[in-house]
């Protein structure tokens, strides 16, 4: 009796279930399997879920395989990023795969030890803001950033996390279009981004405020000003935030109504062509005196064209420009922009350079990068063709929980990440993740800096397009510089003087080196005339013995 009553209620609420699928005409699947129907939406609803654990294979899985996030995951929690056995890429069929040219005989030596160049610091290549006389010109600590992601995409416990773990690790933490937070101030430097809506910087109805940008830079560590042209994931379209994202607190600073969609514009009303685009800048770096750049995805090349030429015959210009790639990142988008509209990196990166290269005005501008370049390998591509510095976005979310649930969009993110809902939001602890953002910033840089050792150089800015190879399978090697269509090797390394300078500030990192020299039976070393020995690298033997036992 106990068990029939016990059975009774669940029975009544299948059949009740039953009945309503059976005559309701909305869904032609529960109406003709009812109450199994079901099933088939809640597979639908987890596949992402079962495709990361239980379907794919460690390479097979998009945006970020899981290999990938599994060297994040470790990075940021300072275990073993090793993997053992030996590469499970198809190196024999794949076609466009880059293979970094190691260097046998250099002056510098990656280290070994698995933590080795963690505790260095690894600054751009140039100065921002130097070549246009800027007030405030700085040299960024660090070539890895974490780019723009707004509170309100993000959470503000995951914003305060990038900003804590962003100041721990001397990188900048751009703001996003989306305004600067109390989430934004704890203690990283910021770039400010100013989108087409001006959130942070307009009045009442929605204009561009000078006087309020002036105010708001004033009271902020704000470093940096980038106008945003476009995105990868969604160029041409502005910015959307749905309205179950949209807090009190972010009405507030947005300037913007509860209980609908923020829809950004897609054009900016400050000006219209490259031309009044520049003044635009001018105008900002003016007033107040900070370094301005732009980003922006690449589609048709006239407006570049176009910069190249007015900024090599013109007292105007940009301080650094920010090529988004198409495979990058998005809050919320439609399925065809963030599928087919922008150019991936690889090539929209050669197509904007190689325009300021032939112009002669390539190392007047510092290059940043964006788009899946948080992994070592697609940034040391990234550095052979010129870039100075990278954006990182949804590998920095990855460091501070993220699960590559693609739930972005509905604020059904279940690690708290990218979402407002507050019992969601509350298992994401700053105290906890702000520390693993900042040991994933510092691992990348520790491993770029073992990559650009390998190729014989102390910094992955001085990575040349001759170091990296594009495979096409097994039957052609092309050195990268060729398959970007730039016109010399050079291209896509800082100016000499530029080069000198990150040499001289690298001078203190960790390399590698070996057992002391055997000896004559005199106590004299064997002479090798060929061999690198530690006396020709600037080093006793004695030294490297000691910097290899103290790693």
């Amino acid at each position: 009796m106990r068990w029939t009553k016990a059975l009774a209620l669940p029975a009544a609420g299948l059949a009740a279930l039953a009945v309503r699928d059976l005559t309701q005409k909305k869904h032609a699947i529960r109406h003709n399997f009812p109450i199994v129907g079901h099933a088939r939406y809640l597979l639908e609803e987890v596949g992402p879920e079962l495709r990361q654990y239980i379907v794919t294979d460690n390479n097979s899985e998009r945006p970020f395989s899981r290999d990938q996030r599994r060297w994040i995951y470790a990075s940021a929690k300072r275990e073993n990023p090793y993997f053992g056995f030996g590469t499970d890429n198809d190196l024999e069929r794949d076609e466009g795969y880059a293979v970094i040219r190691h260097r046998t005989f250099a002056p510098v030596q990656p280290a070994v030890h698995p933590h080795a160049g963690e505790e260095t610091p690894m600054p751009c290549a140039k100065v921002l803001g130097q070549a246009r006389g800027r007030a405030g010109a700085f040299r960024p600590g660090s070539v890895i950033n974490v780019s723009a992601m707004s509170y309100g995409a993000l959470s503000g416990r995951a914003v305060e996390s990038l900003n804590r773990g962003c100041a721990a690790a001397g990188a900048l933490h751009n703001t996003g279009e989306g305004g600067i937070s109390a989430h934004h101030q704890h203690g990283a430097d910021l770039i400010f981004q100013i989108g087409t809506a001006y959130f942070g910087c307009r009045d009442e109805r929605g204009r561009f405020d000078l006087q309020r940008l002036k105010d708001l830079v004033a009271a902020n560590p704000v470093r940096a000003l980038e106008v945003k042209l476009s995105q990868g994931a969604k160029p041409g379209l502005g910015g959307l935030l749905p309205q179950a994202k949209i807090t009190e607190e972010i009405a507030q600073i947005r300037g913007i109504p509860l209980g609908q969609d923020c829809h950004s514009p897609s054009r900016h009303a400050e000006f219209s062509d490259v031309d009044s685009m520049l003044d635009f800048v001018e105008l900002l770096a003016t007033e107040t005196g900070l370094p301005v750049g732009i980003k922006s995805a690449v589609g048709l090349v006239d407006i570049w064209d176009e910069l190249a030429e007015l900024m090599a015959r013109c007292d105007r210009g940009v301080d650094y420009i920010a090529i988004d790639g198409g495979e990058g990142g998005t809050g919320a988008a439609p399925l065809a922009f963030a599928d087919s509209v922008s150019l991936p990196f690889r090539i929209a990166f050669p197509e904007v350079y190689s325009r300021f290269a032939r112009a002669g005005i390539a190392d007047r501008v510092v290059w940043l990068g964006g788009g899946k370049l948080g992994l070592p390998d697609n940034a040391a591509v990234a550095f052979a063709l010129g870039v100075d510095m990278v954006y990182v976005a949804r590998e920095a979310m990855m460091s501070i929980g993220c699960i590559q649930a693609q739930r972005c969009h509905n604020d059904l993110c279940p690690t708290g990440v990218a979402t407002q809902n507050p019992w969601l939001v509350r298992g994401l602890d700053p105290d906890d993740k702000s520390p693993r953002a900042a040991n994933y910033l510092v691992s990348w840089r520790r491993e770029m800096l073992k990559l650009a050792e390998a190729c014989g150089v102390e910094h992955p800015g001085l990575i040349s397009g001759d170091m990296v190879d594009i495979l096409l399978g097994t039957r052609q090697a092309t050195p990268l510089w060729r398959a970007a269509g730039y016109d010399e090797p050079s291209w896509g390394l800082p100016s000499p003087q530029q080069r000198q300078e990150i040499r001289d500030l690298m001078a203190g990192a960790p390399q590698g080196g070996s057992v002391p020299p055997s000896v004559t039976a005199t106590g004299d070393a064997v002479a090798h005339p060929t061999a690198s020995t530690p006396e020709r690298l600037g080093q006793r033997a004695s030294d490297v013995i000691q910097d290899s036992n103290t790693e």
